[in-house]
């Protein structure tokens, strides 16, 4: 509950007039270097559609290039725009500058142990594979 609660308040704090799912497929995007709608979607879980009302949604702030796809001309070859860069990087300081204020009023052993809690995090979310997970059983 915490976690979803910061990703909330770090999502408000952020701001930036693009929705949760704009900004995460703009990541998307930034992480993968050049991507296909149709990888796109797949990545972000999603379908076609919604895939291509966020792609519309990024193209209209020029925070994406889209160029045709010399493999298949009818399909286009996205990357984030020098201002898609720039969007990011001031979202992510919003965010960081955010919750740094947060953890230096905070006391130093409970800045220290959220510092290990996320190492421990971090590790996790590396080795464990999406959609592998078992619900608990009932009793």
């Amino acid at each position: 509950m915490a976690i979803t609660r910061t990703a909330r308040r770090l999502r408000q704090e952020a701001g930036g007039g693009l929705s949760p799912t704009v900004i995460a497929t703009l990541a998307s995007i930034e992480r993968h270097k050049v991507l296909t709608p149709g990888e796109l979607a797949r990545i972000e879980g999603v379908q076609r559609p919604t895939m291509t009302r966020a792609i519309n949604r990024l193209a209209e702030a020029n925070l994406i290039d889209r160029r045709e796809d010399p493999e298949d001309r009818r399909s286009a070859l996205i990357s984030v725009s020098d201002e898609g860069h720039r969007y990011l990087a001031a979202h992510r300081s919003r965010k960081s500058a955010w919750l740094a204020n947060l953890i230096e009023d905070m006391p130093q052993d409970d800045a220290d142990t959220l510092a290990r809690a996320a190492e421990i995090l971090s590790h996790a979310l590396e080795t464990h594979k999406t959609g592998e997970f078992k619900l608990p059983e009932e009793s």
